[in-house]
């Protein structure tokens, strides 16, 4: 018994360490964009010895903050939303639809886990150009959509695998449709799924740098990644505005995750209930 409480105990330890440890980077960056460059550069690491909310009124002054905000809040909002549709459609028909060409299709969605998609840069520009999507949030959006689709695939199919047969049975003999048994039986019990796919694409569009330095060049349709680059000066950085911009720009990031993560848990604990 002794020895259990102890091994607990030391589980607690752990995991409190690797959680000080996650956090104080953030907790630093928080606290660095309420000091002075005068305060940053004499003590690094310490608290601010007072808030200074003038480096939040200069951000939104001296670069169009709202519009690199609202930039990667429609990207990556529009990005999820299509992912997940698209992707719950398409495995919800992989797992329940057995044809010959179904082990065909799902290998085609896998193809895309298989080749990064960094690698058609160049075909990718110029389809863009051709269809006048360059400078366009589109442009963006069409590109991740088609780069989570394939891991949002594999990760839905292999819940929708595990989902009992028995619910589907029950609800066409009740008279329900293929999309009915998609919409109101099978789509609520894979929530932690979903939580999943909203994640990690959410975090992948919200933090890409490459792709819209690629595709987009007008300053006002830059997105946070991009947009935060001038605050980088050649001969001088003004760090507390960096600091200042950098904690904006991951709010939205952490607020996405904590109510996922929650989602995930109710799902995991309704799921249990049921």
């Amino acid at each position: 018994m002794k020895t259990n409480i102890g091994g607990r105990a030391l589980q607690y330890v752990i995991a409190y360490v690797f959680m000080l440890v996650a956090l104080y980077p953030i907790a630093l960056m928080m606290a660095s964009s309420f000091k002075t460059n005068m305060e940053i550069f004499a003590n690094p690491i310490s608290f601010p010895s007072s808030l200074h909310f003038e480096t939040y009124r200069k951000l939104w002054e001296v670069v169009p903050f709202a519009d690199f905000l609202w930039n990667s809040v429609f990207v990556s909002v529009m990005s999820v939303l299509l992912i997940t549709i698209f992707s719950a459609l398409a495995a919800f028909y992989l797992a329940r639809f057995s044809f010959r060409w179904t082990p065909v299709l799902y290998f085609f969605f896998l193809l895309g886990l298989m080749i990064p998609l960094k690698l058609g840069i160049v075909p990718l520009f110029l389809l863009m150009k051709n269809l006048g999507l360059l400078n366009s949030l589109w442009s963006l959006i069409l590109i991740y959509t088609a780069g989570g689709i394939p891991i949002s695939v594999f990760i839905l199919t292999g819940f929708f695998r595990t989902l009992p047969v028995e619910l589907e049975e029950a609800a066409r003999i009740d008279g329900a449709t293929h999309l009915q048994v998609f919409w109101r039986v099978l789509l609520p019990l894979i929530r932690p799924a979903l939580a999943t796919v909203v994640i990690i694409n959410f975090i992948s569009a919200w933090n890409d740098f490459f792709f819209p330095l690629v595709f987009i060049q007008k300053e006002t349709l830059k997105t946070i990644p991009v947009g935060m680059m001038v605050l980088f000066g050649e001969y001088e950085t003004d760090w507390s505005l960096l600091f200042a911009g950098l904690t904006l720009s991951a709010l939205p990031m952490i607020g996405v995750f904590l109510m996922a993560s929650r989602q995930f848990m109710e799902g995991l604990t309704a799921g249990a209930v049921k």
